[in-house]
């Protein structure tokens, strides 16, 4: 019972501390309404095909679309350290992303924005498992990327809904 209580003591002043959901709503709120009505459109390249897909994952299509989201990426991989022959011993491979949300109707850019990412490498001995660590990383930074994206249209959305 005391513990009870002081969990309600301490849970108190959150109410008043203008902390909002952010899927508020649920399937109906004002994010997932715009999550649900984005397009992805297409992008060249094993980076853009992983973040499309990415990003398809995290965004519930449903019926027609209003809005198309517009992407250019950068994908870069720089060595940063040197050994003793000169040769590479650490990489870095950075995603970044140019996007547009796009009104499907009008054309008017609502979201004109960056996202980005970059991950180490270590290079190793064996050439392939140096090809599987850059692969990997592409993937995992994909994520990352379509995560950033979602997340900034869902607070778009929120801030836009909120009067």
């Amino acid at each position: 019972m005391r513990a009870a209580l002081l969990l309600a003591c301490a849970l108190l002043p959150l109410g008043g501390c203008g902390l909002k959901p952010l899927y508020a709503g649920g399937g109906s709120g004002a994010a997932a309404s715009a999550l649900a009505a984005i397009e992805v459109a297409p992008v060249q390249g094993r980076s853009g095909w992983l973040l499309v897909n990415a990003l398809r994952d995290r965004l519930p299509a449903q019926g027609a679309p209003r809005y198309r989201l517009d992407l250019r990426l950068d994908d870069r991989i720089s060595g940063l350290g040197v050994r003793r022959d000169d040769s590479i011993a650490r990489e870095r491979r950075t995603l970044r992303a140019r996007w547009q949300l796009v009104e499907v109707g009008t054309g008017a850019v609502v979201i004109d924005t960056t996202a980005g990412s970059d991950a180490g490498i270590d290079v190793v001995g064996s050439e392939y498992a140096t090809i599987a660590a850059e692969n990997t990383a592409l993937e995992r930074l994909a994520g990352i990327v379509a995560d950033q994206i979602v997340g900034r249209i869902a607070l778009h959305a929120r801030a836009k809904s909120t009067p």
